[in-house]
C-alpha cells in the first residue's frame, strides 16, 4: 500500500512531527481542531501568493503560537511589519485568544513538494503543456540535489475528452522505507475544462538512526522457543503407552515374548531381547544357539533310541 498512503501521516511520530502540538481535554479536543483548521485555511487563502507549504501551531494555557514556513517572507511581513500585524489582529479577533505569529522562510522552493505542486498547478492554469511544466519542475529539483521526484496529474489533460493520469518519475522513491525523508505535496488546477490534480513526491535522503522516534522489535529466530512449550495433551485417538516394555518377535513363526520381556518363543526367534526370554531352536535354524545367538544354548535334542534318564533300560 505504499503507493496509496499519505507519506506525512505514514511517517508522523518516527521520524516527522505533528503539524499542530498542544494538549487538551477531551471536551476540547474537537473544538481546538476546528479553530485550526480555520486559522490554516484563512492564512493559506489570504497569502497564496507568499508559496505557504507548512503552517505548525502550538497552544499552551494562554497564547496561541503560529510558525508559517513560506518562500517569500517579503510579501508576508510588508512594508515595515505592517501585512504581518494586520494579519496577527485578524487572527486573534477570529479565535479570540492572543496570537505570536512568526515567520519561518523555506530557502529551497524547488525541493518543497507543496511548493513544486502549487507551481506546476499555477502553469496548468495558463494553458503551459502539463508535460513541459512537469518535466521542467523534475529538473530543477533533481539539480538542486535531491534524490528522487515523482510527479503525478490527472483529470482533462490538455482538454482532452476522457479524464486521465500521466506519472514520471526521476531516481529512487521509496515508499515503504520509514527512515526515508519523502516529502509530499498536492495542489488542484482549476482551469477551463474542470479540476486537474497535482501530486508531487521528493526523497531527500534517509534520516539517521538515533532521530528515529520508535525502534523496530527484532525477534531472535537462532534459539528454539522450547522452554515455554508445555506437555502434549493426549488425544481420543491417541495408542496406549506400555513404557516401552514389549518384547522381541521370533523369525519365521517365531513367538513374541510379550509386553514383560519375559515371554518364550516356541520355534525360532529371540525372547524378549533375551531378558528372560529363551529359544528352543534358533532362528533360520541356527540351533544349538538361541536366536541370533543372542540367548542362552538350547538343550540338544535326544538321538534316537536312547533312554531318558530316570526311565526303564
Amino acid at each position: 500500500m505504499g503507493q496509496k498512503i499519505n507519506p506525512h501521516g505514514f511517517r508522523v511520530g518516527v521520524i516527522m512531527d505533528w503539524d499542530s502540538r498542544w494538549y487538551a481535554r477531551n471536551d476540547k479536543v474537537g473544538d481546538l481542531i476546528v479553530e485550526d483548521y480555520k486559522i490554516r485555511e484563512y492564512l493559506k487563502k489570504t497569502l497564496y501568493s507568499a508559496g505557504i507549504p507548512k503552517i505548525e501551531i502550538e497552544r499552551d494555557s494562554s497564547k496561541v503560537r503560529i510558525f508559517l514556513h513560506c518562500s517569500r517572507p517579503g510579501v508576508v511581513i510588508g512594508k515595515g511589519g505592517t501585512e504581518i500585524e494586520r494579519l496577527r489582529l485578524s487572527v486573534e479577533k477570529m479565535i479570540g485568544k492572543p496570537v505570536a505569529l512568526s515567520i519561518v522562510e523555506v530557502r529551497t522552493p524547488d525541493t518543497d513538494a507543496q511548493l513544486v505542486a502549487e507551481s506546476i498547478a499555477a502553469q496548468l492554469e495558463k494553458r503551459i503543456s502539463h508535460r513541459r511544466a512537469m518535466k521542467n519542475a523534475m529538473g530543477r529539483a533533481m539539480k538542486m540535489g535531491v534524490k528522487g521526484i515523482k510527479v503525478m496529474c490527472a483529470g482533462r489533460l490538455g482538454g482532452a475528452e476522457i479524464a486521465r493520469s500521466e506519472c514520471y518519475h526521476e531516481g529512487t522513491i521509496p515508499l515503504q522505507t520509514l527512515r526515508a525523508d519523502i516529502d509530499y505535496g498536492f495542489a488542484e488546477a482549476a482551469t477551463t475544462y474542470g479540476r486537474c490534480g497535482v501530486k508531487v513526491w521528493i526523497y531527500k535522503g534517509e534520516v539517521l538512526s538515533q532521530t528515529l522516534r520508535s525502534t523496530p522489535r527484532v525477534m531472535d529466530m537462532t534459539k528454539r522457543d522450547d522452554h515455554n512449550r508445555g506437555e502434549r495433551k493426549k488425544s481420543f485417538g491417541d495408542r496406549p503407552s506400555y513404557n516401552n516394555n514389549r518384547g522381541g518377535q521370533g523369525g519365521f513363526s517365531g513367538g513374541q515374548g510379550g509386553y514383560n520381556r519375559g515371554g518364550q518363543s516356541t520355534q525360532g526367534g529371540q525372547g524378549g531381547y533375551n531378558r528372560g526370554g529363551q529359544g528352543t531352536q534358533g532362528g533360520y535354524n541356527r540351533a544349538p544357539s538361541g536366536g541370533y545367538n543372542r540367548g542362552p544354548a538350547a538343550p540338544a535334542a535326544p538321538a534316537a533310541g536312547t533312554p531318558k534318564e530316570g526311565g526303564n533300560a
